[in-house]
């Protein structure tokens, strides 16, 4: 090699090294990793049955049938539509949820949270979905804003055993996100169904995706909460009103005052 030939060799390497080139290759590309598959030993065939026996075994050679592909949105809508309708009382209603397969939610929730309290209490609470507290225990506000809810409740002198507690979506969305309006509305015929078996006299939505679902309010919470409704239950018409999220109050405590007045509201509503 002449010396301009080996200096353009030895600039070539070094170029080569600074753009990070560390191995060299031939023309011809190799497969590397076939050298590393194990060597497996070949089974044995296994005897051949005898026609009959094997007839026997398998009647038919039908190929085994593929896994159902998941639902659309607007199938997943109209399945949840014709189950909640064959519930003929909460227990019916809540196993019907539990094998429904319509909402992909419920393949990343450890278990349904479907309500807690006493279906025959006067008040029906109705927020948004569980939390990680609520999808570890399997029931409705028992975290933090449940406990707030709690003595919200009892300041007007109800509880868990005269008050009934649900969400619109009953399994917990990953890392507590706000379920999208396709699983809200997946979700929601097993929603209207469970208030029309409970059938209470006043129903309260906590937070704005449980007023805006089920009221079909557009503003936000603070414009419409306060305000009394007639609700169709489905069996007759009931008093509703929304009210803000005890979640929404932990994060925003001034706004305890006007959730204040709409329990005031519910005591009075209660007692006339």
């Amino acid at each position: 090699m002449t010396p301009d030939r080996d200096k353009a060799a030895r600039d070539l390497l070094a170029f080569y090294m600074e753009s990070g080139v560390d191995a060299a290759v031939a023309e011809q590309p190799v497969d590397r990793f076939a050298d590393l598959e194990p060597t497996r030993p070949a089974a044995a065939p296994k005897p051949a049955p005898p026609a009959r026996a094997e007839a026997l075994r398998r009647p038919s050679a039908m190929p085994a049938a593929a896994p159902a592909a998941p639902l659309s949105p607007d199938a997943a809508v109209m399945a949840a539509r014709e189950a909640a309708k064959n519930a003929a009382s909460l227990d019916e209603l809540r196993a019907i949820l539990a094998g429904f397969e319509g909402c992909g939610l419920k393949a990343h929730a450890k278990q349904l949270a479907f309500a807690d309290g006493n279906p025959e209490g006067r008040v029906m609470f109705v927020g948004e979905a569980p939390g990680r507290e609520e999808d570890i225990e399997g029931r409705p506000f028992v975290g933090r804003a449940g406990q707030l809810l709690d003595l919200m409740m009892n300041a007007i002198g109800l509880d868990r055993t005269n008050s009934y507690i649900a969400n619109i979506v009953p399994w917990r969305p990953p890392g507590n996100r706000t379920p999208t309006p396709q699983e809200t509305q997946i979700c929601l015929p097993f929603t209207l169904r469970q208030i029309e078996l409970a059938d209470p006299d006043i129903l309260v939505c906590l937070g704005n995706p449980s007023s805006q679902t089920l009221l079909r309010f557009t503003e936000g919470i603070t414009k419409t909460r306060g305000r009394w409704l007639s609700f169709q239950t489905g069996r007759r018409e009931i008093r509703a009103i929304a009210t803000l999220h005890p979640a929404y109050l932990l994060r925003s405590p001034i706004y305890k005052r006007l959730a204040w007045r709409d329990f005031l509201a519910i005591r009075k509503a209660l007692s006339s």
